[in-house]
């Protein structure tokens, strides 16, 4: 009698498994993937704005002249140029994770969605 319960109790363990723990564990996953990549991203353009930010403001303290002054602003317009296409590039990045999680977190959903039906199949 105690070896049925078990058996019972494993295929019962194996099912709250497959149905519960095993999606919310793969859902947490990719969670947690997505998440990484995208303060990543987040983290390296708020870098380079830094980065170029310190370094225009170094440049303006070279100026000493009107020649000086010129070469500034061009520099400016060109490090306004890069951010722009840098923060475009970066917009597409996080439309293209948005877009990849999305699609990853519907499979997971159909898959859940397959896996239960058949327990649900085997049960009857």
């Amino acid at each position: 009698m105690a070896t049925n319960t078990n058996t019972g109790f494993d295929q019962a363990t194996k099912q709250f498994e497959s149905l519960f723990f095993g999606p919310a564990r793969a859902y947490a996953a990719m969670s947690i993937d997505y998440t990484e990549k995208l303060l990543s991203t987040q983290f390296d353009f708020a870098k380079t704005y830094s980065d170029a930010a310190l370094s225009q403001a170094r440049a303006l303290l070279d100026v000493r002249d009107a020649e000086g002054m010129r070469t500034y602003v061009e520099g400016q317009q060109k490090v306004v140029k890069d951010l722009s296409e840098r923060f475009k590039d970066d917009a597409e990045k996080v439309v293209s994770l948005n877009q990849d999680f999305a699609k990853q977190s519907q499979k997971l959903v159909e898959d859940n969605v397959k896996t239960a039906s058949k327990a649900t199949s085997q049960a009857k």
